[in-house]
């Protein structure tokens, strides 16, 4: 069945010879999908994130979704009283082992298991919609955008702002050349919003009922069950997560990094903020996330932006300073400034927040453009909350060389190279904390600019920085 939806399947052999045909929608009753035109979907983490991706991909029965797995069956009670007749499963290798007939997958987990998962699925012929950000490193993003082309695979991220009319707004206005050039753009978020820049628990209580911690430990290193792991909080461990970078950069670096078409950035440098439990002694925790951090990654000319551009991104609250052309009582970005996004142009200023929602233009002469999605809920040409899940159902059902897969806005041709990008910052923060013992004090030989080398995925000036290109994995775990 392989790049082929079950409908085109029953077209090509015969509904007649195989003793069926498709039922027709007035027999089901009105609107509704014959299971002859479903896609068969899997859910993979079925609670919180995973529940929204899966009642979005159903799309009130685009889909039949037949099996659940989920590592805690207590985070996933509510999908499993949402979809009754699913299977249950707490290790996704069963569900794929044992259910052949699957179509395509929704990929809702912990960063660290996003890439394991989603290729074994494309080495079958599934389709695979993997939330953001897309991989746990630099190297599994790459290995899953040549999948995809490999084996002929529809693919999604799941950050569904790329798929909004904001950004493309974003697009019609830039392109229109409303603001010029741009060679500056700051992007900003109050993550991290979970303990992070902590030290690792020493003292473990027992295993919640119901949670299978060996596989949620999965590829990552093993470490014992504590609640400051799971659920949610694994978010600030580079065992499981991405920190700031990873949970909000592909909503917000997507729009620049799409209006501008950005490709590899060719150098990046980072900060991070310290913290100091003794006098002149900063805590050292390589294991957490930064409770804040400031990264800058520079990026060529490309064909849309003739010029290079300095992309600044902070973190744990801290946001750049507003610029003379947006009046001082505006928001910037999301209400509050919480979060977002400003692009320095020669003409103008462009602004969104978290998204691409509410986009706007300050231009020179004082004039300001602004763009309300927050209005659109009922026009038309707005896509409903749940199109970006949507369409990559349709997608699938349409094939991957279908016009409609070609539409898709995040599709691993384009998410990959940008998960790439957000997860340079990454390498930085870790980079900048490596220390040297020099007697009884330490050097710190990664505080430096480092340049990187995009096609081969490698820093060319500081050789200890590609231990964070790819991560090691746990013993019988692999791409």
């Amino acid at each position: 069945m392989k790049n082929s939806s079950r409908r085109s399947f029953i077209k090509k052999t015969g509904a007649a010879a195989l003793g069926f045909a498709i039922v027709p929608r007035h027999v089901l009753g009105q609107g509704m999908t014959p299971p002859s035109d479903q896609l068969n979907v899997a859910v993979i983490g079925g609670g919180g994130k995973g529940y929204s991706d899966a009642v979005n991909a159903w799309n009130n029965g685009a889909s039949r979704i037949s099996a659940i797995c989920d590592v805690d069956f207590n985070m996933a009670e509510r999908a499993f009283e949402k979809f009754p007749n699913a299977k249950k499963y707490k290790d996704w290798r069963k569900v794929l082992d044992e259910m052949q007939d699957i179509d395509a997958l929704t990929i809702s987990t912990p960063d660290h298991t996003h890439a394991v998962i989603a290729n074994a699925a494309m080495k079958m012929g599934k389709h695979v919609y993997v939330q953001k950000p897309l991989t746990h490193s630099i190297h599994e993003a790459r290995v899953l955008t040549e999948s995809a082309e490999e084996h002929k695979i529809v693919t999604q991220m799941g950050n569904q702002g790329a798929s909004g009319a904001g950004v493309k707004k974003m697009i019609e206005w830039f392109d229109d050349g409303l603001i010029g050039t741009v060679n500056e753009v700051h992007v900003w978020t109050n993550r991290p919003v979970w303990p992070q820049g902590i030290a690792s628990p020493t003292k473990f209580p027992k295993i919640m009922d119901g949670l299978d911690w060996d596989s949620f430990i999965g590829p990552a290193s093993f470490v014992d069950y504590h609640p400051l792991y799971h659920p949610f909080k694994w978010r600030g461990w580079w065992n499981f997560g991405t920190g700031a970078l990873g949970d909000m950069a592909c909503h917000l670096i997507d729009p620049p990094f799409r209006v501008l078409g950005l490709g590899y950035p060719t150098e990046v440098e980072s900060s991070v903020g310290a913290i100091y439990s003794q006098d002149w002694v900063p805590d050292y925790l390589p294991e957490s996330c930064p409770p804040s951090s400031r990264t800058q990654l520079k990026f060529t000319a490309t064909a849309k932006n003739n010029t290079d551009v300095k992309l600044t991104w902070t973190d744990g609250g801290l946001r750049p300073f507003r610029p003379d052309l947006i009046p001082a009582d505006h928001d910037i970005g999301d209400k509050g400034s919480t979060n977002g996004v400003i692009m320095m142009g020669e003409k103008g200023i462009m602004t969104c927040g978290t998204y691409a929602e509410n986009p706007k233009i300050y231009l020179n002469n004082g004039e300001i453009l602004e763009f309300d999605t927050d209005a659109l809920e009922d026009m038309a040409d707005a896509l409903p909350e749940n199109g970006h899940a949507a369409t990559w159902v349709e997608a699938c059902k349409a094939g991957y060389d279908s016009n409609e897969h070609k539409a898709l806005t995040s599709s691993f041709d384009f998410a990959g190279p940008l998960t790439e990008s957000i997860l340079m910052g990454n390498l930085a923060i870790r980079s900048f904390n490596l220390r040297e013992a020099k007697g009884d004090r330490f050097d710190y030989p990664g505080r430096k600019k480092l340049l990187w080398d995009g096609n081969n995925m490698r820093i060319t000036n500081f050789v200890p920085a590609n231990q964070f290109v790819r991560r090691e994995y746990r013993e019988g775990w692999s791409l």
